[in-house]
Formats: structure tokens, C-alpha cells, sequence
């Protein structure tokens, strides 16, 4: 028994001897290594001190976000910013304690609240479309272990828009489409996303009911249609997923493609806020699905043009755009980013001169997202949403075609608020994003470009994607955006209208630094003055 002991404890000193040497052996190459390497100044003199350096370098970002940023300060999204969204979904609540965190001394939009708010049951809302989701309900919360929820399911209204107030794409298209939800999901390709992901989403939104999803410009995914959800498909300037091998458009492909029942429009995309380009995938994205998806060669990197070769001015585009309608029967729209005050003066004339012109304009604020960009596009290229928006507004009514034209706005507004301001700026529906990718697990990570995505979201990696359980994040989707236009329609009770689409620039006002107020009535007269003035 003593010699068992005896040598079991001898046994464990030579180990620990051994992992002590080994170390030691590998501190000594990893400083002689250092050294005499020539890329780090750093380590040639520290090595030590050097290897700890850009280590709390590597791990920057992540002490930021948890320990050091406050909770309204991080970027793109602050804390605040994300919990809200992540409350939103999980819990399928939106509300908070004590008091706001904004700063109520800097400048800012605020919604005109009305002295005789609406009843609940005076709001016009479809209250018979119930969506059945499953929510957590948070149990315990302890400090020193994982909290504990329980998982439950929940049937509510879908609050939808009245059928008095559904919005109407392309009324004199073939086939019309028709929507009751006034938020739908933005641009996001498969590929730049994963499957698991674009397949929750689809799921979600489809739960949600009354809404639509973008499939980005790198063509319609069978994982697009998983949820039965509404599809608008992009086209964009490298032609993915209806090209044939020239790289020009295969017309008998863009014909089967609008005759799967679930895409209700196609846009033409000239550019988006983060990047006012073409876009790119990595080689390693590119899968033999996505290849096979997009019409390329697997395991290329893919770029697409700046522009589209087919057409170089407002004429050609919209004949393009015609062309599309005739052979589809369905809307056509357009994506485009205000850079001045004449960005879409062109285009708004010519719709007046000759009645043609696109169904939809999606407008995208320099603050959008993307999965890979250049920062000086993003940081630069391209007005925010508050700005580009009333420009395209004021353009489209100084020719008086506002009214044929149907404005989707995007840029960062994942909140009832934001959307309320942009509605009543001009926007007649709201396109979200990164919101989306919140609420399907995203942690902001900021590796989109990399294919390395932890959470399995924007990554094609099958071992990462596992990360993303497609049966629970689909839920989380669906409450969210429930929970969202819920919110829209509380905030349109609090300013004294019965239905969100009611929105209009009198019902928002603008606070300086200094605390004089002004109407957005006002601001957004002055910017049709400087229109109209040219």
C-alpha cells in the first residue's frame, strides 16, 4: 500500500518536472524566437512583456464590450441597444426600470405625444392573425450560476396593419404585392450568412406572418423559402443566381425564378449604405452550393461590379426595369444611397417625363451594415437615413411622383421609435438587418469577413453553424419583430393616431444642444425649399 503511494506520488513529481522543463524550453525558444524576429519591434526587445501586449490587444474588443464600454457608448450597437433587441426576442418583453439612459442635453428627434392618447381598442390593428411562438420566462437569475428559464409557449395578436391600410407594391403589376406588416427583413445573402441562419430567419418571419425577406444580392437560396415567408429577390450588378455563363442575364432563368410563388418582387440593387460598390465573398465561402446558387465557380472569390454593365444612366436602367416587369409581371424596385441633394433628380424626372420607373425605392443610410467592406466606405461613402431619406422624399414630390412610388428606408432602425421617425419623414415601409441578425444570435463579434463567425451566423463553416439551433432561434426572430410592431403601435396610441401609417412630419420634433425645439414640419420644409431651388 506505502510502495502504491510511494510511487504514485514519485510518478507525479516527474510529470510536474517534465510539464516544468517542457515549459521552461518553450519560454526559452519563444524568447530567443522573439528576438531575433524581424516583423515586431516590440518583442525584439520586450519578448515577454510584447507576448502579454498583444494578448490584452487580441482580447481588446471583448473587454470593451463587457467591462468597459457604458452601456450606451459601444458601436455599432450599444449595450443598451442590443439587450433591447435580445430582450425583445428571447423574452418576447421590451420593458425597462427606473429611467432612460439618454442623454436628454444633446440633440435629438422626439415623438409629439398627443394630450388625449388612444384607447387600445380604438387602434385600427388586425386583431384576428395570431402568431404562436414560444418565449423564455426568466425564473432565477443568480449571480454565481446559469440563470434559470423555462421555456413556454405564447399566442399573441401579430399585430398587423388593418386591411384598410395595407400597403400596395406595383398596383398595376400582374400581381400586386400586397403587405399588412410595415417591417420586413433587409438584404442578407446566403453566403454571407449561413444556412442555419437564413433558414431561422425565414422561419421566424414566417411565424410572424405579414412580412418579407430580402434575399441579398447573392440570389434565392432554397433556405429563403424554408419559413413560407414572402421573398423580394435582388439582383445586383454580377447578375448571382440568374446569369448564364457570359455573366449576362439569363432570361428563362429570371422567368422560372418569378414564378416560384413566393417572390413578390425583385430589386435592382445600385448600391447599399456601407458600401456604395459591388459586393464580395471570400473563396472559402464559396461552397459548390453557393456556386451552384449564384451560377459561379466554387472556391473563387466573387466580386461584384460597381455597377451594372447592362445600363449607365437613368433611361437604360428603367428600360431595364421594365423589361424585368414584363417578363416577371411582378414589382421592380430599386436600391440606391443619397449621397446630395440631387442624387435622385434624374430619376425623378424621368418618371414624370415618361410615366416609367420603378414600384419601390429602397433607400439605405451610410449606417447600414454589411458582412465585408472597405472602412472608408463605410465611415464616408453615402448620407445617413435621416438625411438621404427626405432628400429622396422632397426630389420625388418636387416632380410630383411620390405618390407612384412606395419608399422602404433602412439604416439602423431596429427600435419603434426610429421606425415611427423615419415613417414620418417619408418612409412608407422599414427594412432591418443586423436587428434580425441580433436576435438570431449574432454577438457582434465583428468577424462577418472572416467566416469565423463563433455563434454560426455569418459563417458557412458547418462546425460554427452548429452553434445556431434553427428550432429555438426561429422563436426568437418571430418575437421580435412581433414585439417590435407592437411597440409601433403603442407609440402611434401615445401620439394620438390609430394606425402607425398615420405617421407624418407633424407628429415628430427636433431638440438642439441648446434645447430649442423645432418641428420636423419645419425641417423637412426647408430641405423641399433647397429641392425645389435645385
Amino acid at each position: 500500500m506505502n510502495f502504491a503511494a510511494n510511487l504514485l506520488i514519485i510518478i507525479g513529481f516527474i510529470f510536474i518536472a517534465l510539464v516544468i522543463i517542457i515549459l521552461a524550453i518553450f519560454i526559452i525558444y519563444l524568447l530567443i524566437f522573439d528576438r531575433n524576429q524581424k516583423m515586431h519591434s516590440i518583442l525584439r526587445n520586450y519578448p515577454a512583456l510584447g507576448r502579454v501586449r498583444y494578448f490584452f490587444e487580441k482580447i481588446g474588443p471583448e473587454m470593451r464590450q463587457y467591462w468597459f464600454n457604458s452601456d450606451t457608448e459601444g458601436k455599432p450597437f450599444s449595450r443598451d441597444d442590443y439587450e433591447h433587441i435580445v430582450r425583445s426576442a428571447k423574452y418576447k418583453r421590451d420593458v425597462i426600470g427606473f429611467g432612460s439612459k439618454r442623454d436628454f442635453e444633446g440633440e435629438g428627434y422626439y415623438v409629439r405625444n398627443d394630450m388625449f392618447p388612444k384607447l387600445t381598442e380604438e387602434l385600427k390593428v388586425d386583431m384576428e392573425t395570431m402568431a404562436l411562438t414560444q418565449r423564455y420566462l426568466l425564473i432565477k437569475d443568480p449571480l454565481f450560476s446559469q440563470r434559470e428559464e423555462k421555456l413556454e409557449e405564447d399566442e399573441s395578436s401579430a399585430y398587423l396593419l388593418h386591411d384598410d391600410d395595407a400597403i400596395v407594391i406595383g398596383p398595376n403589376t400582374r400581381h400586386p404585392f400586397v403587405l399588412k406588416g410595415l417591417i420586413g427583413m433587409s438584404a442578407m445573402s446566403y453566403g454571407a450568412l449561413g444556412k442555419n441562419a437564413i433558414t431561422a430567419l425565414s422561419k421566424g418571419l414566417g411565424i410572424a406572418k405579414g412580412t418579407w425577406m430580402n434575399t441579398g444580392e447573392g440570389g434565392l437560396s432554397p433556405y429563403h423559402l424554408e419559413g413560407g415567408v414572402d421573398i423580394i429577390m435582388q439582383i445586383g450588378p454580377a447578375l448571382f443566381g440568374i446569369r448564364n455563363k457570359e455573366g449576362d442575364v439569363d432570361w428563362d432563368e429570371l422567368k422560372r425564378k418569378s414564378e416560384i410563388p413566393q417572390i413578390k418582387a425583385f430589386e435592382i440593387k445600385l448600391a447599399q449604405g456601407a458600401k456604395a460598390r459591388g459586393g464580395h465573398i471570400d473563396a472559402e465561402k464559396v461552397n459548390p452550393e453557393i456556386a451552384e446558387i449564384r451560377k459561379v465557380e466554387p472556391y473563387k472569390s466573387v466580386d461584384s461590379p460597381n455597377r451594372f454593365k447592362q445600363f449607365s444612366d437613368v433611361p437604360a436602367m428603367c428600360e431595364f426595369m421594365e423589361k424585368i416587369r414584363e417578363a416577371t409581371g411582378k414589382p421592380v424596385g430599386l436600391k440606391m444611397v443619397v449621397g446630395g441633394n440631387d442624387s435622385a433628380e434624374e430619376l425623378a424626372k424621368y418618371m414624370k417625363e415618361t410615366g416609367k420607373g420603378p414600384d419601390f425605392i429602397t433607400v439605405d443610410g451610410g449606417e447600414g451594415g454589411t458582412g465585408a467592406s472597405y472602412q472608408e466606405l463605410m465611415d464616408s461613402v453615402g448620407l445617413p437615413i435621416r438625411s438621404g431619406l427626405p432628400i429622396l422624399v422632397s426630389t420625388l414630390k418636387k416632380y410630383g411622383v411620390r405618390d407612384r412610388v412606395k419608399i422602404i428606408a433602412s439604416g439602423k432602425l431596429f427600435t419603434p421609435d426610429r421606425v415611427a421617425i423615419a415613417l414620418a419623414m417619408g418612409a412608407d415601409l422599414i427594412n432591418i438587418a443586423r436587428g434580425f441578425m441580433i436576435s438570431v444570435g449574432c454577438i457582434q463579434t465583428l468577424k462577418c469577413q472572416s467566416n469565423t463567425c463563433p455563434v454560426g451566423v455569418a459563417t458557412t463553416d458547418p462546425a460554427l453553424q452548429k452553434a445556431l439551433v434553427i428550432d429555438e432561434k426561429k422563436y426568437r426572430v418571430a418575437n421580435y419583430l412581433i414585439t417590435l410592431r407592437k411597440g409601433l403601435f403603442r407609440i402611434s396610441a401615445a401620439a394620438g393616431l390609430e394606425s402607425p401609417v398615420h405617421f407624418s412630419p407633424k407628429n415628430i420634433m427636433y431638440k438642439d444642444d441648446k434645447g430649442v425645439v423645432y418641428s420636423l414640419e419645419s425641417i423637412l420644409n426647408d430641405i423641399q425649399k433647397q429641392i425645389d431651388a435645385g
